[in-house]
């Protein structure tokens, strides 16, 4: 059935969720308190609802999904829980963001003391319409809510009554994911400050063509991203802790993306990439980065 579902934030993935779940008959709504005019922008086109104030968001959505940089998940769900709180309302909040088992466990802790549902969740693949449709992951009691969501735009998939296990795919897919990219990052860097990074790309080029097809594709394009991905490795970083391994890489992984965020190049849009630039360019200003 229809459902009123409340998106914070409709960003890059938010706004594109927006959509698609209004062109499968949702009503899509927000609260765009403190939000970027980019945000603003990308809300409006999709066509979501704006709400005067959390308060109005919560007493009229169904379900409340969480969609933003990891650092501000728990925040974000202390915002939510009090506007529950004061107004009673009887909602379901979904974090989906790319947060560990241990923090989602604290922002359901919060949500569920304002009498709100909990539900953790997490996204993989990109925003609606680029190419394959994102999987949304959803576990813990009350992960039923969610399944109403699925769609030609968007795959939701219960891990079942188990709460944490959509952060932990999550976690461990972005490992794989954005913390390969970073060690990318790291060798060309390497290569380019040894003065190497010829005779690296020949050698890549001949034994590891698909890796090499992929740097190129991927890294001209990471800076864009690099800010919003310290955070999340910090995250993985944690959950590797939890679990027993080493959590060394992932935190470097986190300072590859600091060190990336500093460049010029992070202040560029996922709208507005320099398309022009290629991975020399890429691995050369990052490498006049590091001190």
């Amino acid at each position: 059935m229809p459902q009123t579902v409340a998106i914070l934030s409709p960003g890059d993935m938010g706004h594109a969720v927006g959509r698609v779940l209004i062109d499968a008959g949702h009503r899509v709504i927000s609260c765009l308190e403190d939000r970027s005019a980019r945000t603003r922008g990308l809300s409006e086109a999709a066509g979501i609802e704006e709400m005067r104030s959390l308060a109005d968001l919560v007493v009229r959505a169904d379900l409340v999904l969480s969609i933003l940089v990891p650092s501000e998940a728990e925040t974000l769900a202390g915002k939510v829980a009090a506007a529950i709180e004061e107004t009673g309302a009887k909602v379901a909040f979904a974090d989906c963001n790319a947060v560990s088992p241990a923090t989602s466990a604290r922002i359901g802790d919060v949500i569920e003391g304002s009498g709100g549902s909990y539900i953790d969740g997490s996204i993989i693949g990109p925003p609606p319409g680029r190419s394959a449709p994102p999987r949304l992951y959803v576990s813990g009691p009350g992960a039923e809510a969610v399944e109403a969501l699925g769609g030609a735009g968007i795959v939701v998939r219960n891990m079942g009554p188990r709460a944490g296990a959509a952060s932990a795919i999550k976690m461990c897919y972005a490992a794989f994911t954005k913390g390969g990219s970073a060690l990318s990052v790291a060798l060309l860097v390497t290569a380019e400050r040894l003065g190497v990074s010829g005779e690296l790309e020949r050698e890549l080029g001949e034994s590891q063509a698909a890796g090499l097809s992929r740097m190129r594709a991927e890294i001209p394009s990471l800076p864009a991203k690099a800010r919003r991905w310290v955070g999340e490795m910090e995250e993985i970083a944690s959950t590797f802790s939890a679990a027993g391994l080493p959590p060394g890489f992932l935190e470097a992984a986190a300072e590859i993306y600091r060190t990336v965020g500093r460049t010029p190049m992070a202040d560029e849009t996922p709208e507005a990439i320099d398309d022009s630039r290629g991975l020399r360019e890429t691995v050369g200003t990052v490498a006049r980065e590091v001190s």
